[in-house]
């Protein structure tokens, strides 16, 4: 077994969902669960005695529910990354979250080996959007021409090569994917990424795909 180096926080109203994943994560190499919420105002004590990497975040919660949740873990010092979870891919709400800062999401019905992966990625700094519902998703983020327009001009503050890695984000790709496909190497790619959310005073990649998709540049 190795040694554990990645810290989760499950957060969720159902008993035995967290219990579920929990036992899974627990089971993982490398990660263990630091801590159970079954609502997001117990995050916040949690995530200061802990210092998760990593939060799964339901979204449907009785009285903070996962977006306001989000929202307030993103705005620390610091912050662990967020990786939402919902039932329905219908659910509007996600796109709400992942503006809110979550580093992806995943269905819950996602196959364990998929849901260590992800929080292993997103840990390390790469969105996760679930396959399944990432086309949909992406359908449903459109804006009204003024938005559009403010989010163009948003990203002018890009260099050229900034605007194509930006362009790459909101493909999904990954640092090395970019780096393969831009001709850079992949620290060359990390630090595009950073100035890109620095220009853009955004949280994570999540955001700069969003913003991207909300120019009608995607």
């Amino acid at each position: 077994m190795a040694a554990v180096s990645l810290r989760v926080l499950v957060v969720d109203d159902d008993p035995l969902v967290r219990g579920a994943l929990t036992m899974m994560l627990d089971g993982a190499d490398g990660i263990a669960v630091v801590g159970e919420a079954g609502d997001g105002d117990e995050v916040p004590p949690i995530v200061d005695a802990h210092a998760p990497h990593v939060v799964l975040m339901d979204l449907r919660m009785p009285r903070v529910n996962g977006i306001v949740a989000t929202q307030r873990l993103r705005a620390r010092p610091r912050p662990p990354e967020v990786i939402v979870l919902t039932t329905f891919d219908t659910d509007e709400n996600v796109v709400r979250a992942l503006r809110a800062g979550a580093s992806g999401f995943l269905l819950k019905d996602t196959p364990p080996p998929q849901i260590v992966e992800a929080v292993r990625r997103v840990a390390a700094g790469e969105p996760i959007l679930s396959p399944a519902v990432t086309r949909r998703l992406m359908a449903r983020v459109t804006a009204e021409a003024g938005d559009a327009d403010r989010a163009a001009r948003t990203l002018r503050a890009l260099s050229p090569r900034e605007h194509e890695v930006a362009l790459e984000l909101a493909r999904g790709r990954s640092n090395a994917e970019i780096a393969a496909g831009l001709g850079m190497t992949v620290a060359t790619v990390k630090a595009h990424v950073s100035h890109v959310l620095t220009k853009l005073d955004l949280g994570n990649r999540t955001q700069v795909a969003l913003l991207v998709h909300d120019a009608g540049l995607a």
